[in-house]
């Protein structure tokens, strides 16, 4: 028994020439008819889930969608979903080098960029074959806020390319009816006295994002200092070079520099031993 080829797809290049105009709610209704979920904005898609998803739905087999993290704030976890997405872009032939480190930050600009290249490479290759995508992931919500849309009747949804409205893919009109009774149906009972639950999921997804946005600062900060760090050991050690003095004494000099309100505790503990509060936070 031969090996069968790997599927071969047809790759894309955004340029100034070729992106389509398209708004980030039209790329989001998108998203969320296509894959059955609730995203709210364009930082969600930080994670990676929807375009492993979306992977699944082009190329059967190119991806294992049980090793995906569909509901996760970890920047780890981002990592792992993109590195499943660059090994599926790399089985079916698609040259696209995934920029992880700026898309897992959840910014809108980065994130909006590699969302409208996405949108030209699933028109592209996207044949119209019907795909049930809260089945392909085991009924996983996926959203800022975890609710997804129910599909009792277990029906699967063809998606169409359409180019009089900009190539949007639309989902057939049963699984979208559904989708749109689950929301009226959250929103009357949240008039009715869950309300504040709606408020508080709000507020815990922004904690949460915060929580990974200075997490990342923090791994930014201890990256650099460590780099700075090695720089002034090198010139302590260059110090007596007659040669290289006058150009090490101007490197510490910017080393130590401070500015207007900002000085060195006196008690700074010396190089290479932590102070008392360092060992009380462990």
């Amino acid at each position: 028994m031969t090996e069968r080829e790997p599927v071969i797809c047809v790759n894309v290049y955004s340029t100034s020439a070729t992106a389509d105009n398209l708004s980030r709610h039209e790329m989001l209704n998108w998203v969320n008819e296509c894959l059955q979920s609730n995203y709210t904005k364009i930082e969600e898609l930080c994670s990676g889930a929807a375009y492993c998803q979306f992977m699944d739905m082009l190329f059967p087999g190119s991806i294992s969608l049980k090793k995906v993290k569909f509901k996760t704030v970890l920047e780890h976890e981002y990592i792992q979903n993109f590195k499943l997405l660059q090994a599926a872009f790399k089985k079916v032939g698609a040259d696209k080098h995934i920029p992880v480190d700026k898309l897992i930050k959840g910014r809108f600009q980065d994130n909006f960029e590699f969302l409208q290249w996405f949108k030209k490479f699933f028109d592209a290759n996207y044949g119209g074959q019907d795909y049930n995508p809260l089945d392909a992931r085991n009924g996983m919500m996926m959203g800022a806020d975890g609710r997804g849309v129910s599909n009792k009747s277990g029906s699967t949804s063809r998606l169409t390319a359409n180019s009089s409205q900009k190539s949007i893919a639309r989902a057939a009109p049963s699984p979208r009816t559904t989708t749109t009774g689950s929301r009226i149906a959250a929103q009357r009972s949240n008039r009715l006295g869950g309300g504040d639950h709606q408020r508080v999921d709000e507020l815990t997804n922004q904690l949460q994002e915060m929580k990974v946005t200075v997490d990342g600062l923090e791994r930014e900060r201890d990256f650099y200092y460590g780099k700075l760090r090695d720089i002034e050991v090198l010139c302590q050690e260059q110090e007596m070079n007659e040669d290289k003095q006058a150009f090490i004494e101007q490197i510490l000099e910017i080393l130590y520099a401070t500015e207007d309100g900002f000085a060195v505790p006196d008690d700074a503990p010396e190089d290479g031993l932590p102070s008392q509060n360092d060992e009380d936070e462990y």
